[in-house]
């Protein structure tokens, strides 16, 4: 069975991006080292593509090779244009939404659209099979966490405080206790942690 992981950039005090939706300096790790890095082809990444240190790609590269399927929330998919229809890793995105894809838009790609949190969870886990389905933080990603659906938090986080901004968890209620991190890695201008969900 596929693992559930709440998966972000995030800032010092808590956030994904600034109010506007720009992530400011949280990706500038993403351009700083010396080993090529590309969700679509790892072997042969587009010129001025990523660039981060070993110690990132050691960690980010098996991550983001396990991902079967992504969920999201609309207004990503609004701002990246679904990244054109290839996803940003893996091969499925499942989109929350309450509107439909939209007409004519990459009908070849493995895009779904769903209105409601716990099904998108459960749609992205048959898509993914045994591997990975990644929840991007923020509203969709809080309120997975919410209703028990995540397995594990991971952040990327940032040496940055934004001040203001998106927060990782968005509006969530309550506590939810994680267990002590089992990754700490020290990359270059960011510090990747991963914590499995106290059940």
């Amino acid at each position: 069975m596929s693992t559930v992981v709440l998966h972000n950039v995030v800032s010092l005090d808590g956030y994904v991006a600034q109010l506007d939706d720009d992530p400011g300096p949280l990706f500038d790790w993403y351009f700083n080292g010396d080993r090529p890095l590309s969700a679509q082809d790892m072997s042969d990444p587009e010129p001025g593509g990523l660039r981060i240190s070993q110690t990132s790609y050691d960690y980010v590269h098996p991550m983001w090779d396990s991902i079967g399927s992504t969920v999201i929330g609309r207004h990503l998919f609004d701002i990246t244009n679904g990244w054109e229809g290839k996803p940003p890793a893996g091969d499925h995105v499942v989109v929350v939404s309450h509107r439909p894809k939209p007409g004519g838009w990459h009908p070849e790609a493995s895009y779904h659209f769903v209105d409601d949190v716990a099904a998108a969870i459960a749609t992205a886990r048959e898509l993914a099979g045994d591997r990975t389905v990644a929840v991007a933080a923020g509203d969709v990603g809080g309120q997975a966490l919410a209703l028990g659906l995540v397995d594990e938090v991971a952040m990327d986080v940032a040496p940055v405080v934004l001040g203001t901004g998106k927060p990782f968890f968005g509006p969530v209620d309550g506590q939810h206790l994680l267990e002590d991190p089992h990754v700490v890695i020290q990359g270059d201008r960011v510090l990747h942690l991963r914590f499995k969900v106290r059940r």
